[in-house]
């Protein structure tokens, strides 16, 4: 049992073709210790058999088709099929090492997505070509270091990143090289300007901001931050995961950022569950704009085209991306128009709102602020009964609700994290605001019903502690 050889060939109706050369793979012949010594068995069934198995085991996952996804600072939003189909086209499914003669539209695609995405968030420049929201902020940091490499200005070795923020953060400092460096937070949340100024120095490469910040309270001192970097020698990264409050309201170029990436795979239509595929577009001020990764995609004439820069950090991903991505993200774009970009922002404030306000009587809220997208419940008002936020977030799983974010941020010790969609109807959300409130009764009149579950769910209450320590993963293991 052996393959002859290989040949790729790739071929449209649209009057392009391209061919790759013949591989030289040789023929391979596979050992005898993977070859079968009896027949292979498979079951008979029929087609409606087989279709109702795959629909049943489909039924057994949750997902955004499936109920309602308030997962905090992920923005689980509903991804249009028609962008999917477009996405899907055979047209645009062109071997990257095509001639870029051949591959104009695409490449059209991608330089346009640049633009909107600078006209959007006030910067000048865009990469879309990093994998996702983390590999945007290793670019990002890449960035910073070799701005201050080339001025010379080596001691800046120090990122601030607050107490708030998503882990990802000191994570890709540490990455890049840098010492993460934490800043206090106020009681609502916010920046203290005391701590940072403390913190602030010669050795200061820059400070990552989430704005609104991760507890969903928006950093009303940002001006004053950006001003108190920028002289200290730094420079501002925002954090996009937090974008869609302000889509249409408030640019983070204008508030003083000089780096950003966005998260195309949350804000802009393509939500990663199941872990992706992911985009993290990078943009900067024009002064940065010659560091961004190679290759960039430029216009000149009506032609598009790579370039190349000596001053750019370097290659990060294959070519340039993940271009299905961009194609959702385009015509996600596209569709909502220049002019309704603030509903998004506007819808997904509502929501959050709406849900605190309706459920502040039943669950402790530490911020009473007005928040944006999203916003931090610290566990039950009352806590007598000894339920605590796991426990709610395995109860939530039997009205077929997925749980928040738990536990995080790290800032309260029940912290329940709750980020309703701008796509969510409010007929959804009055919903979830039963099941809350129908389980904050539970736990008060019958707290071993909530300590104990899920009771619905194919899998019970696992012990997470052991799961952790010595994970079953092979299909054996579990016979």
């Amino acid at each position: 049992m052996y393959y002859d050889k290989l040949i790729f060939e790739i071929s449209t109706d649209n009057h392009v073709g391209y061919s790759l050369p013949q591989s030289n793979i040789k023929p391979h012949t596979l050992d005898n210790t993977f070859l079968r010594d009896d027949e292979l068995y498979l079951p008979e069934v029929s087609e409606v058999e087989a279709v109702r198995h795959y629909t049943n085991v489909s039924f057994k996952n949750f997902g955004i088709e499936k109920g309602f996804y308030p997962l905090g600072s992920c923005t689980m939003k509903y991804n249009p099929k028609i962008n999917q189909d477009i996405s899907n086209n055979p047209a645009f499914h062109l071997h990257p090492n095509q001639s870029l003669n051949t591959a104009q539209g695409n490449l059209e695609i991608y330089y346009e997505t640049q633009r909107i995405l600078s006209e959007l968030s006030g910067l000048d420049a865009f990469s879309l070509n990093p994998y996702a929201g983390a590999h945007g902020e290793l670019v990002g940091l890449m960035i910073i270091k070799k701005y201050h490499a080339d001025n010379k200005d080596t001691k800046r070795t120090k990122i601030i990143v607050p107490d708030s923020a998503h882990g990802t953060n000191p994570a890709s400092a540490s990455v890049a090289g840098f010492d993460a460096i934490e800043v206090k937070s106020n009681e609502d949340g916010t920046v203290k300007l005391k701590d940072l100024k403390a913190q602030l120095g010669d050795d200061t490469a820059g400070i990552m901001l989430t704005n609104p910040n991760t507890l969903g309270i928006f950093e009303k001192d940002i001006i004053e931050i950006a001003k108190l970097v920028h002289e200290a020698g730094g420079l501002l990264y925002y954090d996009g995961a937090n974008l869609n409050p302000l889509l249409g309201k408030v640019r983070p170029g204008d508030m003083g950022f000089d780096i950003m990436h966005i998260n195309l795979h949350k804000t802009f239509s393509t939500p990663h569950g199941g872990g992706g595929p992911g985009s993290g577009p990078v943009g900067v001020k024009a002064y940065l704009k010659d560091y961004l990764p190679n290759p960039q995609i430029v216009k000149e004439d009506d032609t598009y085209t790579l370039k190349t820069n000596d001053k750019a950090i370097g290659q990060i991903s294959h070519f340039y991306g993940n271009f299905g991505v961009y194609i959702k993200a385009y015509t996600y774009l596209l569709t909502i128009g220049k002019e309704h970009f603030k509903h998004i922002g506007q819808n997904s404030v509502l929501n959050a709102n709406y849900i605190k306000e309706s459920l502040k009587d039943n669950y402790k809220l530490p911020i009473k602020a007005i928040c944006k997208h999203e916003f931090v419940f610290d566990g039950l008002k009352d806590k007598s009964s000894g339920v605590t936020t796991l426990d709610i977030a395995k109860r939530l799983l039997d009205y077929d609700v997925h749980p928040p974010t738990i536990y995080f941020p790290l800032v309260f010790k029940e912290s329940l994290m709750i980020e309703p969609p701008e796509t969510e109807s409010k007929a959804a959300i009055d919903n979830f605001i039963s099941v809350m409130k129908q389980v904050a009764k539970e736990a008060k009149e019958n707290p071993d019903l909530v300590k104990n579950a899920p009771h619905t769910t194919i899998v019970k209450r696992l012990d997470e502690a052991s799961a952790a320590r010595n994970p079953r993963v092979k299909y054996r293991d579990l016979l």
